[in-house]
């Protein structure tokens, strides 16, 4: 089933090692997420920690040229933000889209954003990678509460300090899910 999903055709930027990726958890994905790479689901991190991002979903159906020429492209993701809804490639150094994808992705209120993988902060992605873990978790009410008592007395905590808030729930999870939930 996922193969015939994911099938690529001749123009199509996918390749022959092509395995559909599946995450972990997510925060702002609608429906459940099929990555045709790693770098994909990696950016999809990234894209869960971005403020600007409200929702994302993964796009696991080819682009296909209407014409004479029946050639298949994939993309990676539609992403919304509060400005512009995009169709973002995410790529490991490739070469733009052909000019019918961007007229495509246009025709239909869409803007085509490449991404290339190599020019993303390593760093920032590990941490994106780092935070996903915990998406799904929710802190203690005790711990938020703590936490919410001490930042209005401190102003700021080091994160040692935050770990030392932390009593009911595993610290690290806790505050990760208090950062997420600014």
């Amino acid at each position: 089933m996922t193969e015939s999903a994911h099938a690529a055709g001749n123009g199509s930027s996918v390749s022959s090692d092509y395995r559909p990726r599946f995450p972990v958890s997510n925060l702002k994905a609608v429906g459940r997420p099929i990555f045709r790479s790693q770098h994909a689901r990696d950016y999809a991190c990234l894209l869960d920690v971005d403020p600007d991002v409200l929702s994302w979903r993964s796009f696991p159906q080819p682009l296909t040229e209407i014409g004479d020429c029946h050639d298949d492209y994939h993309v990676d993701l539609e992403v919304h933000t509060a400005s512009q809804s995009l169709i973002v490639e995410v790529s490991q150094g490739g070469g733009e889209a052909p000019r019918w994808v961007h007229e495509t992705i246009e025709a239909y209120g869409y803007k085509y954003q490449l991404v290339r993988f190599s020019d993303l902060n390593p760093v920032r992605l590990a941490n994106a990678r780092d935070l996903s873990r915990y998406a799904r978790y929710e802190a203690a009410l005790g711990d938020r509460l703590r936490m919410l008592g001490a930042l209005d007395e401190m102003g700021t905590l080091t994160l040692s300090e935050c770990l030392n808030v932390v009593r009911e729930g595993r610290a690290m999870e806790t505050i990760a899910s208090l950062r997420r939930s600014r």
